[in-house]
This record gives C-alpha cells, structure tokens and sequence, in this order.
C-alpha cells in the first residue's frame, strides 16, 4: 500500500527523504521483517489463551510417539495462523501489490493455510492425529499448484537473457543448460509447491524444529530473487534474469519476521504449535517461490533438510509394506534421532546447524557455475 502511494506521489515524495526510501526493495524488506515481526508477537499472548480455551485439550499428541511428548498435551495448535497474518499485514503494507508473483504466491500461502486450519480443526475436533485424509488434502494442494503454475507462465515476463524461461527448467552450476518442456512445466511447478509443503509438513514435530530452517530457506531465497530480478546482478552472476522476481524478497522477508514473532512462543517448551496451517503455508509459499525464481532445483538444496525428513517417510514406508521390517527406529527422521536416547534440544539444534550449512550450499550455486 505504501510503496504504491509512493508511486502516486513520487513528485512530493522526492522533497522528503524519509518517504523517498520508499522506493527502495532493501528498505522494504526491513521494514515488512519488522512489521510481521511487531504484529506475530503483539498477537501472541492473548491469542494463545483465546486458542487455548477454544481447544480445550489442544493438539492431539501421537501414543506411538517418544515418551517425552507426552508433557506436550494440551499444547494448542494453529500458530500459523500469527505467521500469516504478520506475513499478510507485511506484504499489504510494503509490498508491490501490482507484482503478479506477490499475487500467485500469496493466493498459494492463503490457500495451503485455510487447507491446513481445516485439517487442524478437524484434529482437535476428533482429537485424533489423524485430521483431513491424504488424498484431500493432496487432491486440493494439487488444484492450488496446478493454478499458480499455469498463472506463473502465463503472467511471466519475458527475460531478455533467457528466451522460453517461463516454461523452462534450470539447472543449478549449468549456465547454458535450460530444459524448455513447454506446458509440462505446469506439472513439475505443481510438484514443486506440494512436495515441499508436505516436506515441511512432515518435518513440523518439535518444538522450533521448521520454523528455524524455515527462516534460513527464506533468507537464502530472498537473497536469490532479489539478484535474479536485478538485471545487472543476474547478469554478472551468470544467472536466469527475472523481471519483478526482486519483489518477492519483500514475502520472504514478512516470513522470518513472522517466524521470529512466532519462535517467541513456540521456543521450548513451546506455548503453541504452529499446526498445518502454518507448516502447510510456508512450504507451499516457497515452493511457489522457486518457481517464481527459476530455482526450483536449487530449492532441494537450499531446504534439503525438508527433503530428507520427506524421504525418511517415504523409504520408511515402502520398506515396511516391502519387508514388513522398518528402518528407522520412527519416521520422519528426527523422531528417529529422539528414539535414540537425543534430548530434543540436541535434535533440534543439529538439525538447525544441518539446515544452515545447507541454506549455504544453495547460496554458493549463485557462483559456481
């Protein structure tokens, strides 16, 4: 809103030098960190007690899970939803509301995180663990997806380095390589905003266990879309230009301070969970953020911890209906880990070092190419 009254009034706004700071992304990428930030935490305290009345017994807490969980009980999910709203007075406020990627990664974060609120109410409704089936919530994340990929390429500007980029794919370290698979593309951009929403899905078991690596995701990617929308930045790394992907630095940044508001509360021992509402959401949000980007394969590094939570599931799965045996003591990996006598904190923080050193890996295919 503010940066589009900017533009109304730039003739005044250049005889005021605070106003004129307007125009700057890096300036609006501070103050949306700060703005979801204040709002995340002014939330906080009461909307926490509001939840805690509404749901009574709080989030249902698995009976197959480690012991130490049980001290968890009553806990009350849905803290996504001060993420959200923190991300969503963020981006009103200091974002470009005329950039079609704020808008097809907004519609997808709306989305994913009305989809995760139903499935959390159901489990608090039913206190089971078990909310929405699979195949709804995959059926519906699947529609979402499909939408945003075909929005994405049809709203995409044409690069003026890279010629066919909305329908192409690019590889990380391969300047040259770039896989035009035309309208295909819509599918691989589906695949790549559901899989992650569920990766970080699956990885939301601890306390502060996703919103950190999640952050560092945000951070890393932030730093990607605002070089691959600047023409001359993109240009001297070697990577795919995007007109108006630097926008999208100002949603990443309404992420981390909406997920520094909300790791106030959910710091162990957490005060609230931050539920499928949340988890659902931000996956979903950068998902659709690398593909807006280009990065899409880049993201696999970048939040490579996701991945690997993913797949534990996944292998775990397959292993077991193969063999009837199991390969992790439990799945997702990190309840692995706590099954082996790790303190949560021990699990939580190595997990944040891992998600770190990977957050870097991804940065450095900037350069090495």
């Amino acid at each position: 809103m503010f940066y589009l009254l900017y533009l109304y009034y730039a003739d005044v706004a250049k005889d005021y030098p605070l106003l004129n700071l307007v125009q700057y992304q890096t300036v609006r990428v501070a103050l949306a960190m700060a703005t979801a930030m204040i709002v995340a935490v002014a939330m906080g305290s009461r909307f926490i007690a509001w939840m805690r009345v509404k749901q009574g017994k709080g989030q249902p807490i698995r009976s197959d899970g480690p012991v130490t969980h049980l001290s968890k009980v009553g806990t009350p999910t849905m803290g996504g939803l001060m993420i959200l709203a923190g991300i969503a007075v963020a981006v009103f406020l200091w974002g470009d509301l005329t950039n079609p990627y704020i808008w097809i990664v907004s519609m997808v974060t709306a989305a994913f995180g009305v989809l995760g609120f139903v499935d959390d109410y159901a489990k608090v409704s039913k206190q089971s663990s078990a909310g929405l089936t699979s195949k709804q919530k995959l059926l519906a994340q699947t529609v979402v997806a499909l939408v945003a990929g075909v929005l994405t390429v049809l709203w995409m500007k044409a690069s003026p380095t890279s010629p066919n980029l909305e329908t192409s794919i690019a590889f990380p370290f391969f300047k040259a390589v770039l896989l035009n698979v035309g309208w295909f593309y819509v599918a691989f951009a589906a695949f790549t905003i559901v899989g992650f929403s569920n990766a970080v899905n699956l990885t939301d078991g601890l306390d502060g266990l996703a919103i950190v690596p999640v952050m560092m995701a945000a951070a890393a990617f932030g730093i990607i879309s605002y070089l691959a929308g600047n023409f001359i930045f993109s240009d001297y790394l070697g990577i795919h230009h995007v007109p108006g992907a630097g926008e999208l630095a100002i949603f990443l940044a309404a992420i981390i301070g909406g997920g520094v508001g909300f790791l106030w509360y959910n710091a162990p021992p957490a005060k609230i969970f931050m539920g499928d509402t949340g988890s659902l959401a931000l996956g979903g949000a950068l998902g659709a953020i690398a593909v807006a980007t280009k990065h899409e394969l880049v993201l696999g590094i970048v939040g490579g911890l996701f991945v690997v939570e993913a797949a534990s599931v996944m292998i775990q799965v397959a292993y077991f209906k193969a063999t009837g045996k199991r390969i992790f003591l439990m799945a997702p990996i990190h309840h692995h880990f706590e099954k082996m006598g790790w303190p949560e904190s021990t699990v939580v923080i190595r997990f944040w070092i891992v998600a770190a050193m990977l957050a870097l890996a991804g940065l450095a295919t900037l350069k090495l190419r």
